[in-house]
């Protein structure tokens, strides 16, 4: 099973942690953990290395150049290393016909393999949008990317991709040319680029087994819609989206007990 991550050595930490719910909850799987970044230091790379060879699984870094993405905008907590998802196809081997990306602030609690090897029925990518955002919201996302007829806006924190038929059909340039004549306008930056560009070419798959918003769980309890024993027997990737993680001592959401569970 290919994985593919972009980071900064902030997210190495959390980084681990993912690697090793992957691997727990994954027995029958040999992972091949991909790595794209610009600043991360030989002793880091190497540390990180070891973890995962240790666990019987494999490990290539691969260095982007630090200026690829130096006309982006970068918000908050969001770094130009969130961009290199976009352009991965062209630095992937090119022998890899399809790849999971996954955000480091994330945690997988049951078996990957169905998700992993759905079958694209033509599509560039699968991923999931947040059902329980409101409305308007989604409504608003259309107007502001100039999709009308978009299915929905898609979170790009877990990310499955067909690297075939992306090397055949996405044009790097067309991404950069968006960037340039929208900056002003991306608030959730890689993620618009992502929704405007390829809003026809995406296969959803449903947010509450693939994309579990944490901070939904919360909300949800009070009317009861899901609950945590439903969550460990379907839920297979835990998302801490927000500025909010896990590892900060005030985390405050329930189902920051998954990230510990997988804390080394």
């Amino acid at each position: 099973m290919n994985i593919l991550v972009t980071l900064n050595e902030n997210y190495l930490p959390p980084l681990k942690v993912l690697i090793n719910s992957l691997v727990q909850n994954n027995p029958e799987e040999a992972f091949s953990i991909y790595l794209l970044h610009s600043t991360i230091s030989e002793e880091k790379l190497s540390e990180l290395h070891h973890y995962v060879e240790e666990k019987g699984h494999h490990f290539f870094p691969i260095r982007i150049p630090p200026d690829l993405f130096k006309d982006a905008p970068v918000l908050r907590h969001y770094t130009s290393e969130m961009y290199y998802r976009l352009t991965a196809h062209l630095f992937l081997p090119a022998h890899l016909d399809r790849i999971l990306y996954l955000d480091p602030d994330i945690v997988c609690i049951n078996p990957a393999a169905a998700f992993y090897y759905t079958d694209f029925e033509g599509h560039f990518f699968i991923a999931c949008e947040h059902e329980h955002s409101a409305k308007k919201a989604r409504l608003i996302n259309k107007m502001r990317l100039r999709t009308p007829n978009a299915k929905g806006y898609f979170n790009t924190g877990v990310l499955l991709m067909n690297l075939e038929l992306i090397r055949q059909h996405v044009k790097v340039e067309e991404i950069f040319q968006f960037i340039e004549e929208n900056k002003l306008k991306l608030l959730l930056p890689d993620q618009d680029v992502f929704n405007a560009l390829f809003w026809n070419k995406i296969k959803p798959a449903e947010s509450y087994r693939y994309n579990y918003d944490a901070r939904f769980f919360e909300r949800a309890a009070l009317i009861k819609k899901q609950d945590l024993e439903s969550i460990k027997k379907h839920t297979v990737f835990i998302h801490y989206c927000g500025k909010d993680k896990p590892w900060h001592p005030n985390y405050k959401y329930a189902l920051g007990t998954f990230y510990q569970k997988y804390c080394e």
